[in-house]
């Protein structure tokens, strides 16, 4: 099946590419090519833009390669007419450097509307329009490149170790589905056990997809050792982060607004609610540390697949009302998509959540530590007075799991029933918290869990 699979993508990439018709090169595209041959040295782009019909390939075995735009000032383009699966691929290649230059994608001409690959393709194999491709490289460093208009991805690594990108600035990027939705393009993805990577610094601003993305394949190596640190989120159609498959991912002092906007961006359709901070697969031993987020139509952070790490001191705030946010959701959930997997000890420490939708947290599985906390204006939809508005009668048979502070349930994807739990010294208020502050499924039993000190009162 993995086989069949990646033969289906490698067709259907070809297909979507298709032939490369011939056209003259402009001479900054053919000094550009000639000057790769070599593959290694120092190559300097021309000033000015550069228009390019067709991906340029960084030679098999390059190393030591240094691609820089000049001084004053150097623009790589996609030509109208551009075929290829990005505008810059590398394959098999160590120690490759792209800096100081403008790679813009033509995304207005080349947008090709599409839904997202199967479930066990990788990305490097499905889509195109990227603006850098890197597939089994080692030590590859891009820093200080703007991606403007890029159709597929601005960076794609898969299969790769030791990779940098720092000071990076993503704008007006990714694609839609034929509904006219995100279909999670636009941003950085790492994929397919990549090792030993960082993104630092970086801004990301009307990105549709996801902006920073750890791609989660259930049959490939876990994407592991990554930081992703002091970048900044503006206008996210889908995750401004997900950490997916990922195992010992520092994600810390990240900050950024106006998450899951444009709302017709946001891909309703598939049920892809956008989410500050998000996981998926089986993520362990990762840590997500002083982050923080402003108006997210949303969920906060999302803990699909997470275990074994911590979420310490991280801040997310809504400071409309109800109608803002019509993709709102709980601030913190955990689940457990994952068969390989357990929801278990997860440090969640110092928290401020200010303005959720529904019920603050939700929480399965044992061993967790929940622990000043502070949880202010939850529960704007009103659950269950407003139940028809805002769907609050989403699942009758768990009149709680809406308007709660914190709610213990029996499960997610899986039963994983919430028992030797620490929660303590939190505050929570909100519409109804005196009442519905810490709440649990029938079932599950409050008694099961040490539950002390904790501050309730409505708001």
């Amino acid at each position: 099946m993995r086989l069949a699979a990646v033969l289906v993508a490698v067709m259907l990439a070809a297909a979507l590419v298709g032939p490369t018709p011939r056209f003259e090169l402009s001479p900054g595209e053919a000094a550009i090519r000639s000057a790769l041959l070599a593959g290694t040295g120092v190559v300097d782009l021309p000033a000015g833009v550069t228009e390019v019909s067709s991906e340029i390939e960084i030679p098999r075995g390059a190393h030591d390669l240094d691609i820089r735009g000049a001084v004053s000032g150097s623009t790589v383009r996609a030509a109208a007419h551009f075929r290829g699966r990005a505008i810059f691929r590398l394959e098999r290649a160590s120690r490759i450097r792209f800096a100081r230059f403008t790679v813009d994608g033509s995304r207005g001409e080349l947008e090709r509307r599409g839904g997202l690959p199967g479930f066990s393709t990788p990305f490097a194999l499905f889509t195109t329009g990227n603006g850098i491709l890197a597939i089994r490289a080692s030590g590859l460093r891009v820093e200080n490149v703007r991606f403007v208009n890029i159709a597929g991805f601005a960076i794609l690594v898969s299969r790769s170790r030791e990779v940098e990108i720092d000071r990076v600035e993503v704008e007006d990027s990714g694609s839609r589905t034929l509904a006219g939705r995100n279909n999670t393009t636009g941003g950085i993805l790492i994929e397919e056990g990549t090792s030993g990577f960082s993104v630092t610094h970086c801004r990301f601003r009307n990105v549709r997809g996801n902006a920073v993305w750890t791609h989660s394949i259930f049959s490939a190596p876990q994407n592991s050792d990554g930081r992703i640190a002091g970048n900044h989120f503006r206008r996210i159609g889908r995750d401004a982060i997900q950490v997916g498959h990922g195992k010992r991912v520092r994600v810390e002092e990240n900050s950024g607004s106006e998450i899951g906007y444009p709302i017709d961006d946001v891909d309703i359709e598939q049920g892809a609610t956008p989410v500050a901070l998000d996981t998926a697969g089986n993520t362990d031993e990762c840590v997500y540390l002083r982050n923080r987020f402003e108006e997210v139509n949303g969920k906060c952070i999302d803990l699909d697949g997470f275990h074994d790490g911590a979420v310490r001191d991280n801040v997310c705030v809504n400071r409309l009302g109800a109608d803002a946010y019509p993709f709102g959701n709980i601030a913190i959930a955990l689940n457990n998509n994952n068969p390989d997997m357990l929801s278990e000890r997860i440090e969640i420490v110092n928290n401020e959540f200010e303005g959720t939708l529904y019920s603050g947290m939700f929480i399965i599985g044992s061993q967790h530590r929940v622990a000043g906390n502070r949880l202010r204006r939850t529960n704007l939809a009103h659950c269950n007075e407003s139940a028809a508005k805002f769907g609050c009668n989403y699942a009758p048979e768990q009149p709680d799991l809406l308007r709660s502070g914190i709610y213990l349930a029996t499960g997610g994807a899986r039963p994983d029933m919430a028992r030797d739990n620490v929660i303590e010294e939190n505050e929570i208020s909100g519409f109804g918290m005196s009442v519905h502050c810490i709440s649990a499924a029938p079932g599950v039993s409050l008694a099961a869990n040490r539950i002390a000190r904790n501050i309730c009162r409505d708001e």
